[in-house]
């Protein structure tokens, strides 16, 4: 169900605007968050959110800004940098995993906003203390937060409608589309039909998906150090 507007006050500050356009987002998808449509949610006219947003592109930055405002970095802690890096990585899919439906407009805010700013610098810090140089931890950085942005946005299921009928209506329908594959042609996929339309377990998913980044990572290092 969408969310629904509650009686506020208008003085509203851009933080409280983005978290509510997140929550549009979220919900409804990012074709549905408009200006207006955050101004109806507050009870507000569209010419009062103007002065905090130019445009649809301002307030979706903004929402963008919001989600890298979650990013727990974690301390360093002394062990090996690829156990850091792990870490840091797992802190940007933890603060991104409820918004699949938003997720991709990190992308073009990591080096824009301080969070942003603060994600990449700790995560090249960490490979440039394990042996990559400047401009090599720049380019391993920055494809392994973009390849982690997409497993966020292509999580199986997590952007099917919220509503749970429609929701399993439509995984009934792409489980159907596979089972009507020949299984003599494709034996392996009309087999993990049910796990390539929805993991079992989304944790397990999300982990399998940051240990190949980490493993990609390490392969890479020793590939350059050979």
């Amino acid at each position: 169900m969408p969310p629904t507007s509650s009686p506020t006050t208008k003085r509203l500050d851009p933080h409280t605007l983005a978290t509510s356009a997140l929550e549009i987002a979220d919900a409804e998808g990012l074709d549905a968050l408009t200006i207006r449509r955050l101004a109806q949610l507050h009870d507000v006219t569209p010419m009062a959110l103007y002065r905090h947003f130019s445009d649809k592109d301002d307030l979706l930055a903004a929402v963008g800004d919001r989600i890298l405002a979650d990013i727990a970095l974690p301390e360093p802690t002394g062990e090996p940098w690829d156990i850091q890096l792990q870490a840091v990585l797992t802190a940007l899919v933890k603060a991104l995993r409820p918004h699949p439906k938003a997720a991709g407009l990190t992308l073009y805010r990591i080096l824009v906003s301080p969070d942003g700013l603060a994600l990449a610098e700790r995560t090249m810090e960490l490979l440039v203390e394990g042996g990559f140089s400047t401009d090599n931890a720049a380019e391993v950085g920055r494809q392994s937060v973009c390849s982690l942005i997409t497993l966020v946005t292509a999580e199986p299921g997590a952007t099917e409608d919220t509503d749970p009928v429609a929701r399993e209506d439509g995984l009934r329908a792409k489980r159907a589309s596979l089972a009507a594959l020949s299984p003599h042609r494709y034996p392996l996929i009309t087999a993990a039909a049910d796990t390539l339309i929805c993991p079992a377990s989304h944790d397990q998913y999300y982990g399998l998906g940051i240990d190949l980044v980490v493993a990609g990572i390490r392969g890479v290092r020793a590939g350059l150090q050979a």
